[in-house]
């Protein structure tokens, strides 16, 4: 696998490659219905497709292609029968070919969303896998998440406090847990979510045209937020 600074922005086809956005965060906070709210905002624009990742199952696919977001064949699963950063930082080959058959099948793609199992703050998308990456957290997860750091907290390209209708339900401040999250990230951009305000999901989706124009231009470079924690499976 060539050095994922240096990879060509086409497809062995010679066709331009498609942009792959890798989408991490624990479970619950909101992952795929950041992918679905994604692909309504954009697919009108752009060719898209999707793959998830789950241990065991294909829930998160199978609820994406029921709300129909997407045409169904265009969202694949990956299920990594491990933790689920194996599949997005250790060996990302089976993502590498879900991916990879998409652009064969339904290509030239614009964009592909691939979210990861959910999993815990250290959770990180290798540079072989995503150009770039957003990392998820939410306010129902407690309003000192941002403090408790993490590469995905602190280097994503994208940290997203989802689910912010929830504050008032749970005592969180969101502009409080936004700008912790902003001190630990050292000038890479915040973004306060519901998918239920659709000024928010507006600046997502505009968030990702400009990475997509960098992306085309081939001056986005995917940088790497940092390694998993060092820990053990049983």
């Amino acid at each position: 696998m060539p050095d994922h600074e240096n990879r060509p922005h086409t497809h062995h086809t010679g066709r331009p490659r498609a942009l792959r956005l890798g989408v991490a965060g624990p479970v619950g906070t909101g992952k795929s219905s950041i992918l679905a709210a994604l692909c309504r905002a954009l697919a009108s624009e752009l060719s898209m497709a999707v793959v998830t990742n789950d241990i065991y199952t294909d829930e998160d696919a199978r609820f994406l292609r029921s709300a129909g977001v997407l045409p169904t064949e265009r969202i694949r699963a990956v299920e990594t029968g491990a933790c689920p950063h194996t599949a997005i930082r250790d060996d990302v080959t089976a993502n590498l070919d879900a991916v990879e058959d998409l652009e064969e099948a339904y290509g030239p793609l614009d964009l592909v969303l691939v979210e990861s199992g959910g999993d815990n703050l250290t959770a990180t998308f290798s540079p072989a896998l995503a150009d770039a990456q957003l990392f998820c957290i939410d306010v129902a997860g407690g309003g000192d998440v941002a403090r408790k750091g993490g590469p995905g907290i602190t280097g994503a390209d994208l940290l997203i406090v989802n689910k912010t209708d929830l504050a008032p339900h749970v005592e969180v401040d969101v502009a409080a847990m936004v700008a912790d999250a902003e001190a630990a990230r050292d000038g890479l951009p915040v973004l306060a979510l519901s998918r239920k305000d659709p000024a928010s999901v507006a600046e997502l989706a505009d968030w990702v045209r400009a990475l997509l124009v960098r992306h085309r231009a081939g001056v986005h470079v995917p940088t790497d937020p940092g390694p998993m924690a060092p820990h053990r499976h049983a």
